[in-house]
């Protein structure tokens, strides 16, 4: 099975790129999915949902229903077969789509290190949508005044338009990071290289999701709702400005 080369790993902004088929499988309800050499399109994981978009090949176009990783593959789910080993496809992303849930994780970053600087709390779970966000904190006591003043932080920090930068680190040198330490152990033994995602002078955090060049392009979060989902669990929603 081959490895796919992760595009946007170091450009989140690419939208289109060319690859080429290597290899096809079927499930079984009898959809194609297909492997690629490179890949623009973001598989599922971490919170952020697959991309969606087309691949174009001999003047055929094929949409892009669903995207997943397989042992490092990633496997794109089609509309229909056509496609076959060693073709040429030209990949265009949903660019609407994606973007916004570029937003949607920077946003996500910044609200997880405020909660983490602020209350002393780790996020245990987040999902991330086009429309909105959740994520759960670890926080024993339901205050919503704390949960809720992280809304107007989270804006202070959007509105300093900082850069954001990204780099790949060999993983004992990641992990002198002060903020990433606590991961070391969740981190196989396997992973020698780690993708770090740095809100300059803000946060640091070792994320292979897709991010902004800038908190300002966020605009600005709306913190909608919160649950007291139980012992050591607050779940808060939030939606990104328009």
């Amino acid at each position: 099975m081959h490895i796919s080369k992760l595009l946007y790993i170091q450009d989140c902004y690419m939208r289109e790129f060319d690859a080429e088929v290597t290899g096809i499988s079927s499930d079984e309800q009898g959809n194609a999915w297909i492997e690629l050499g490179q890949t623009a399109f973001y598989s599922t994981g971490g919170g952020q949902p697959y991309d969606t978009g087309v691949m174009i090949s001999g003047g055929e176009e094929y949409k892009v229903l669903e995207v997943k990783k397989s042992d490092g593959t990633v496997l794109h789910k089609i509309d229909r077969p056509g496609l076959a080993i060693g073709d040429k496809v030209h990949g265009n992303i949903d660019w609407e789509r994606r973007y916004r849930l570029m937003r949607y994780h920077t946003a996500a970053h910044i609200l997880c290190a405020i909660a983490e600087k602020e209350a002393n709390c780790l996020i245990s779970g987040n999902e991330l949508y086009t429309d909105k966000a959740r994520f759960d904190f670890t926080l024993e006591n339901f205050d919503r005044n704390l949960l809720q003043g992280f809304e107007a932080k989270a804006n202070e920090i959007i509105n300093r338009a900082i850069p954001i930068n990204f780099k790949i680190l060999p993983r004992e040198e990641a992990f002198k990071i002060p903020s990433l330490v606590r991961l070391q152990k969740g981190f196989p033994e396997s992973i020698q290289e780690i993708r770090i995602v740095d809100i300059q002078g803000f946060d640091v955090q070792a994320c292979g999701g897709t991010h902004l060049h800038n908190t300002s392009e966020i605009k600005g979060i709306k913190i909608y709702d919160m649950e007291n989902k139980g012992k050591g669990r607050k779940r808060v929603y939030f939606r990104i400005l328009d």
